[in-house]
């Protein structure tokens, strides 16, 4: 992912976004056109193959659009109202699939990923933002931090990241770094949880496959209202930490609830709880996005995104054994360590503070300039 993210730095947004968004189209049309043994194999190769090459990467880019095209005062907010179409578009799509056919359902699917693609190369203005950027935005409100790292005598192909810029950028930035943390282990909890919910709770209450759509179809509602409307709202009032801190401790709250529900009825209030709880990823990025200068964005976004991709390969191997073999007879274990997980990302979250504001930093310069004589 941070590939990718360099790449589009220096070959633009809409180039990068069209691998991705292109290749996408292939396993969905092999579906589309049958669904037998062979057929499923060739889909599960090439969606494998895929995935290894630009997992996440449709939403990093598009993230780091944003960043080039909006003002810091205001990404977080843009951020969750991106977050909420996604989960607006996650509902629409879990809803129609009760009125589709399993055939018209990956036809509908292949052809709404074309007009995606038609539209993003029709529509969407070109954002490419060079290293250049960085000399002649003196007004930006962040330095290009990869521009302070020692350069090399040479690098084989120099439009390719190095382990050194992720280090250094990783290094360079304590609030950068604290964010990666939180998006590890945020992860870590989120793909714990959802990798053996649907097991727990059809073993503990015989949840069926229309309960299991109720929860995701609330779950959806509930991130779309949060951040459609009620983080526009509050980012002004509240900043993007304290909406993170607060995001991540309902994340817990929530994953705690389920580890231990005693009536059906209480996995559909902990999915209510997502309300506040999806808080969290777009504040992250905002927080992240903030650290770099224009001309990294994509690498940003990138780092994160590799970290996430590293936590979900991490969480199944460290929660599959709390599922199988707990220590102790407890049906919601490896819910409530992933609940755990999120609270040490919560604690991480706490030592995240807010940058000065302009005034204080304006006040502070004046009254140091104005503290010794000019003669």
């Amino acid at each position: 992912m941070p590939l990718v993210g360099n790449l589009s730095d220096t070959y633009g947004r809409k180039v990068m976004l069209t691998v991705p968004m292109t290749l996408s189209i292939f396993p969905l049309v092999i579906l589309a056109c049958s669904r037998t043994k062979y057929y499923f194999y060739a889909y599960y190769v090439l969606k494998t193959l895929i995935a290894m090459v630009s997992e996440g990467s449709v939403q990093f880019l598009a993230l780091a659009y944003v960043a080039d095209n909006v003002p810091e005062s205001r990404r977080a907010a843009v951020f969750g109202i991106m977050s909420g179409f996604s989960s607006s578009s996650f509902v629409f799509g879990n809803f129609s699939t009760r009125f589709l056919s399993t055939s018209a359902t990956f036809q509908v699917a292949a052809a709404m990923s074309v007009v995606a693609l038609l539209y993003m190369r029709m529509f969407l203005a070109e954002s490419a933002m060079s290293s250049s950027t960085c000399a002649t935005a003196e007004s930006r409100e962040t330095d290009c931090l990869l521009q302070k790292a020692p350069s090399k005598k040479w690098k084989l192909f120099k439009t390719l990241p190095s382990v050194d810029d992720t280090i250094f950028l990783l290094r360079t930035s304590p609030t950068f770094s604290k964010a990666a943390v939180v998006a590890f282990f945020i992860n870590v909890a989120d793909v714990g949880l959802y990798a053996s919910l649907m097991y727990y709770l059809k073993a503990q209450f015989h949840f069926n496959k229309d309960q299991f759509a109720d929860l995701m179809i609330i779950a959806g509602i509930a991130g779309s209202v949060s951040q459609l409307i009620l983080m526009p709202i509050l980012n002004p009032l509240m900043g993007e930490e304290k909406m993170l801190s607060v995001g991540l401790f309902f994340s817990c709250a929530h994953m705690i609830l389920y580890s231990i529900a005693w009536a059906p009825w209480v996995p559909y209030a902990a999915a209510m709880i997502s309300v506040v709880a999806t808080f969290a990823l777009p504040c992250l990025r905002s927080i992240a996005s903030k650290q770099t200068g224009p001309s990294e964005q994509g690498k940003a976004q990138g780092c994160i995104t590799g970290i996430c991709s590293f936590a979900n390969i991490v969480s199944p191997l460290a929660f599959s054994p709390l599922t199988d073999n707990a220590p102790f007879h407890f049906p919601g274990f490896s819910i409530m360590c992933s609940g755990l997980a999120a609270m040490i990302a919560f604690v991480q979250s706490v030592m995240i503070k807010p940058p000065p504001s302009p005034a204080k930093n304006c006040s502070n310069i004046c009254s140091s300039s104005t503290a010794e004589p000019l003669v």
